[in-house]
């Protein structure tokens, strides 16, 4: 908080001495703000004073008097305090060291005189129609300024010209500069209507969405870490970004924007791009250090969400009235804590949603084409099984007649020595004497095992795995798991015939124990989120065996290659150990057919339902080439089909149950006292939950946009205005509490929020109706008849001279030098970094892998943003932390932003790139370098040179042709040839200009 308002300071400098009354709004609340709300607001009521209410302003004090009477100055003892020579007694306390002005005190005691009445702080006061000819949209603005304006004197500045209106108005909206054929678009258009048709433009393209959406990514306080010591990499926070772009572009209205980033979970049958939305409060810090406290750090970050709520709907400092009631604001601490319980009911999760609408519809024709595909092999499928039902008898009969042969027939085990082995993840595979295979070393989270191995003679039948325990292993195995389990997904066979597979079909597997829910079978269902697990068997020698549907005869190719497949990760580390396979030679009724095939022959063909006879079918078609292959083709269009677009995203979601929420003593999370329900303050609005019980987050968000709730439209009406103007019409943008600055237009801001509401919420026709008023279209200049009397330009008397963010600085050279990549979205990029940065981060568990290709050059909001290592180029130019919400950025002007744009890497690659754009145009025509420094100019600057520019820079032009074709050494590090080395270093004096980078 500021220790004086400025509007305190505006309103002295601008009333006049003469007026009829004392404005509460205007000269007392700010009195009382900076001199008496510490001691006696709504925390503290030192001797019973209380100044936060009319009501509690005239209760008898402590000691009996009365702090104010109406019409009765020498009977208050505020008044008496404040005049009195006493030590002790002198109010404020001689200690004070700012103290107020005599006018100011006298200010008070006329106000006493002229009966005490006690305004409602403006912004929470309902909106209001503009008073007298005030007229709707941009004139109406027009009308309000000027207005202003001419009861002071003071005339408008001129309107700015057209090259300047089109590079502030491109500044502006998208932080970059026209191309050649919009600036021309625009400055040979003569017609009335140009300009407009030009803002127009603006708005509707994409790089419209990128621009704004940075100002929003800001007050989200957006980055791809987490924070805190670590500060690990959030590889999935791009998709917000995604997210705000795009809803930005689409001109979604700023009710549904509030809504759906609030509370977007919580609607009815949300999207995931409804609940992507909720990822604005998932943009809190991590702390994933050891030994923190969980619950701590939860709380942390619901303190974060319930304050950055209120800075950037309520633009207020609800902070404050997190360990005490708020000082100045009528925000108790117990409606702190009623806030805080919205969130305090959210969850953080995760959800998948698309990586872009693009990568969706691309999905979608892929997956249309995959579906006819696969409806053709389907019905090739079917073709090609139908002959078989014709076939069942037949072969019941022959099933019958070989069960009876096979009856009583035992396969005997023959143990396999691998001769090839090995672990797709590097574990160390070690054959034992005895056949069998430990495995040792690196330990990962999944592995799969390929062995090889001959076969021995006969007819091989089937195979059996052996799981053996090991001392060697935890809980003496046999798996790897620190519970001595294991979970085998698959296990295949192939049959290498010249070193070509062919996979063998396996069937009834058959396990010695099982672990509930980890069956035998879930190994031949190719599905890594099933397996064979023994949880409750581990310590002894378990096994499991398979059956071989088609038997390899004693003729068939002798190699056989195994995979024991450990994919399930929801169990990492839940790898074999110590085993051992054997072939099964020698066939059997087991081998011959499954369990409940051999039910169906025994029961008799004839009782078969359709559903037994398409079982039976399915086992012909393994043994029937066409049907077979018809079978196979279809199981790998199933297998190959387009994977969806999804990723993961960390959001919020409602908590099933509600915690109990209690108000934290001095914020501290152990030590909670009363309960309370979720609620909003007093001073505004009622909020109306749509269903009986306590209100929930949806409730919030729409109670934020209700129309009759005066702050969040001011307040976002305010932040479009500081976009366009450097500052707000409420200069504290994220303070509209007793402490922060009076609108100096309080009629125009009301204005600006009618609009607004009355406009849908829409933020792009807000901006076109503030940008084709005259007000905005006003020069920059400043002016010397203004010095004095508005220095700091809050009459809008003209416009703003702004230095342009730090990411769109870089945006700037990179555009100029035709470099930049107009890729919208995706995931964060890598531009060169010194490596010494990334170096600092937490024991160097961060590696900066410069980005390469059109990734190097993309617009500078793209750039990965580590909290405790952020890129240096926008840190140099005032890029906030996102540690906490920032409504507006700081400006400073410093020598190294000189320095930086002169000689960091991507600067100097945009000089060089530029000065070999231009040292190649205009050919050997007469004149051509003052074409080409022309031709500079306007693709910087939007301007031809002036004659001094001009003579100038050919002289440091000639200067440098000659000194480059002396030291060509030079030259070639500067950027190739002596002449493209010569443009490259006039280049450089254009783009470090402060008028390239400054928005006039």
């Amino acid at each position: 908080m500021r220790l004086l308002p400025s509007s305190f300071l505006l309103l002295a400098f601008f009333s006049s001495a003469s007026r009829a009354g004392v404005d509460f709004a205007k000269d007392i609340q700010p009195f009382f703000a900076e001199y008496c709300l510490e001691c006696h607001g709504t925390d503290k009521t030192k001797g019973g004073l209380a100044l936060t209410s009319r009501a509690a302003a005239l209760k008898t004090l402590e000691s009996g008097s009365a702090g104010i009477v109406p019409g009765k100055p020498e009977a208050s003892e505020v008044v008496s305090r404040l005049l009195t020579d006493h030590a002790d007694n002198k109010m404020p306390p001689l200690k004070k060291e700012k103290r107020p002005s005599v006018q100011e005190v006298e200010n008070v005691k006329r106000w006493v005189a002229e009966g005490a009445q006690w305004a409602s702080h403006w912004a929470y006061t309902p909106i209001r129609k503009p008073a007298g000819s005030a007229e709707s949209g941009s004139t109406g603005i027009d009308f309000l300024v000027q207005s202003r304006l001419t009861s002071l004197g003071i005339r408008p500045s001129p309107e700015a010209g057209k090259n300047t209106l089109l590079k502030r108005v491109y500044y502006d909206l998208l932080g970059l500069p026209p191309s050649p054929e919009e600036a021309a678009l625009y400055l040979q258009d003569n017609s009335q209507d140009a300009y407009s048709r030009m803002v127009n433009r603006a708005l509707a393209s994409p790089h419209f969405g990128e621009r704004w959406g940075r100002h929003w990514l800001d007050q989200a306080r957006f980055a791809d870490s987490d924070g805190f010591e670590k500060d690990s990499p959030r590889p999935d926070a791009w998709r917000y970004r995604d997210w705000v772009i795009n809803a930005i572009n689409a001109d979604m209205p700023l009710d549904q924007f509030t809504v759906e980033q609030l509370a977007g979970d919580l609607l009815d049958t949300p999207t995931p791009e409804q609940i992507l939305a909720t990822a604005f409060h998932r943009q809190t810090l991590t702390n994933r250090e050891g030994g923190v406290d969980q619950e701590q750090y939860r709380i942390e970050a619901v303190f974060d969400r319930t304050e950055t709520t209120g800075s950037v709907w309520l633009a207020h400092t609800v902070g404050c009235a997190r360990c005490h009631s708020h000082k100045y604001d009528q925000i108790s601490q117990k409606e702190y804590y009623e806030l805080f319980s919205f969130f305090n009911n959210a969850d953080e999760s995760t959800s998948k949603v698309g990586t872009s609408k693009a990568d969706l519809e691309a999905y979608a024709q892929k997956n249309a084409a995959h579906a006819a595909l696969l409806g053709d092999r389907r019905q090739k499928a079917l073709q090609t099984r139908a002959p078989l039902f014709d076939r069942l008898r037949e072969w019941e009969t022959e099933m019958q007649s070989r069960l009876k042969t096979l009856a009583g027939e035992k396969a005997k085990p023959f143990v396999l020595k691998p001769h090839a082995l090995s672990s797709a993840q590097k574990a160390e595979l070690t054959d034992l004497a005895d056949g069998s295979v430990r495995v040792s070393g690196k330990i990962n989270p999944t592995d799969t095992y390929v062995l090889e191995f001959k076969l021995p003679a006969g007819t091989v039948s089937g195979f059996v795995l052996q799981a053996l325990p090991d001392e060697s292993l935890p809980d003496h195995g046999p798996g790897r798991g620190t519970n001595g389990n294991f979970v085998l997904s698959g296990f295949s066979v192939e049959v290498l015939e010249n070193g070509v597979p062919t996979e063998c079909v396996l069937h009834s597997p058959k396990a010695s124990f099982v672990q509930t829910g980890f069956p035998a079978e879930a190994t031949l269902d190719k599905n890594p989120q099933t397996g064979w697990a023994i949880k409750g068997g581990t310590g002894k020698e378990q096994t499991l065996a398979f059956q071989l549907v088609r038997p390899l005869p004693e003729n068939a190719p002798r190699t056989v290659r195994i995979r024991l497949e450990h994919d399930y990760a929801k169990s990492p580390n839940h790898l074999l150990g110590h085993f051992r396979i054997s072939a099964l030679v020698g066939e059997t009724v087991e081998s011959l057919l499954t369990p409940e095939l051999r039910r169906l022959i025994d029961t008799g063909s004839e009782k078969w339902t359709n559903e037994q006879r398409e079982t039976a079918v399915d086992w012909l078609v393994l043994f029937d080439p066409a049907a077979d292959a018809a079978r196979q083709a279809l199981a790998v269009a199933e297998g190959a089909g387009p994977r969806p677009p999804l990723m993961e995203v960390r959001v919020l979601s409602q908590k099933q149950t509600n915690r109990d929420t209690r108000i934290l003593h001095r914020g501290e999370f152990l030590s909670p006292k009363d309960s309370v329900s979720p609620g909003t303050p007093a001073v505004l609005p009622v909020i109306h939950p749509r269903k009986a019980g306590s209100p929930d987050r949806l409730d919030l968000a729409r109670w934020l946009v209700q129309p009759d709730n005066p702050l969040p439209s001011r307040v976002l009406a305010n932040q479009i205005w500081m976009r366009l103007f450097g500052e707000g019409l409420v200069r504290s943008a994220g303070d509209f509490g007793v402490r922060g600055d009076a609108p100096t237009h309080p009629e125009l801001l009301d204005l600006c929020a009618r609009l607004l509401l009355e406009k849908g919420w829409s933020r792009k026709d807000l901006i076109r109706t503030i940008m084709n008023s005259a007000t905005y279209r006003q020069a920059s200049s400043a002016r010397l008849d203004l010095a004095d009397r508005d220095p700091l330009n809050r009459l809008l008397a003209r416009q703003n001279r702004l230095r342009v963010e730090g990411e769109i600085v870089r945006d700037l050279h990179l555009a100029a030098a035709g470099q930049l990549s107009k890729k919208i979205g995706g995931p964060s990029v890598y531009p060169p970094m010194p490596p010494e940065i990334a170096s600092l981060s937490y024991a160097g568990n961060f590696r900066w892998a410069d980005s390469t290709g059109e990734d190097r050059y993309r617009r500078g909001m793209y750039t990965f943003f580590k909290r405790t290592a952020p890129y240096p180029d926008l840190i140099t130019f005032d890029c906030p932390d996102a540690n906490v919400a920032n409504i507006r950025r700081t400006v400073s002007n410093t020598p190294i932003q000189a320095l930086t744009t002169l000689n960091a890497q991507a600067f100097s690659e945009a000089a060089q790139a530029l000065g070999k754009k231009i040292s190649t145009a205009f050919g050997h025509e007469e004149g051509a370098d003052t074409l080409r420094l022309q031709l500079l100019f306007e693709t910087c600057l939007l301007r031809l040179p002036e004659n001094n520019e001009c003579e100038t820079l050919i002289k440091l032009l000639h200067s440098a042709r000659k000194n480059f074709e002396i030291q060509q050494a030079a030259a070639q590090k500067a950027g190739g040839t002596p002449e493209i080395a010569a443009w490259t270093a006039v280049a450089r004096i254009v783009l470090n200009t402060d008028e390239f980078i400054t928005r006039d």
